[in-house]
């Protein structure tokens, strides 16, 4: 099966949930807009295809299904790539965590945009600074303790008791918040030994590493969710 996955160039964002399922999976896939550009994305948003119209990117196209929502989509992937349990009760809870993700991937964003999404970083430094304080002080321990939870429900080593796309988007989730609030995850790193080990073990897996190493790993960067801001990092 061919993939087509449509998201931003430039940026690794939420499309890179999608990328690392489909290159841990050894998918054949294209990357469209890296290939012919972001304008390839307009005639799916303006509903000029067939099937659901996207919202926002990231999206996939398998045959004539278009398919958006990262959590939608690893849904849909999960079974063909093996990436997810058989049983209908561990599917559900792989949604669910997956779910989870993106609820914390929002506040991850809305650190660095607590106003408004167009409006500049700069525009809004004193509504992040605050808004980042929290999320540094209140809302990564709430979330990231409820993963180390999981992992520990699972057995220790996954979110399911085996390797499953969940593993896969908390490893981009503690890569990006890694990058964007290192003083604080240093500080709350003590008590996720769980979440941190299984980083390891997610970036040690041959498809993760060979990705990790090739050129279509981008690096993370201040247009990205995961931003580095200094002034944000525990304050």
């Amino acid at each position: 099966m061919r993939y087509e996955l449509y998201y931003w160039t430039g940026i690794q964002g939420r499309g890179e949930f999608i990328r690392l399922a489909l290159e841990d999976a050894g998918a054949e896939y294209v990357d469209m807009a890296r290939e012919h550009g972001d304008a390839c994305m307009t005639p799916y948003l303006g509903g000029e295809h067939q099937g659901a119209i996207p919202f926002a990117p990231p999206f996939l196209k398998t045959g004539r299904l278009v398919i958006a929502q990262v959590a939608n989509i690893l849904q849909y992937l999960g079974p063909p790539l093996s990436l997810v349990p058989d049983s209908e009760s561990r599917r559900i809870r792989a949604h669910q965590i997956q779910l989870t993700i993106a609820d914390l991937v929002v506040e991850v964003h809305d650190s660095h945009h607590p106003v408004a999404s167009g409006l500049y970083y700069e525009d809004q430094k004193a509504e992040a600074k605050k808004r980042s304080k929290d999320l540094c002080e209140t809302r990564l321990p709430k979330f990231l303790g409820y993963f180390e939870q999981v992992i520990e429900h699972g057995g220790g080593r996954h979110a399911l008791s085996e390797h499953s796309y969940v593993d896969l988007s908390l490893f981009q989730l503690m890569s990006g918040l890694d990058y964007a609030f290192p003083r604080a995850m240093k500080r709350l790193g003590r008590k996720l030994p769980l979440l941190r080990a299984l980083h390891q073990r997610v970036a040690e897996r041959p498809g993760i590493a060979g990705y990790l190493a090739s050129p279509r790993r981008l690096g993370f960067n201040t247009n990205g969710i995961f931003r580095h801001y200094p002034e944000l990092d525990d304050q």
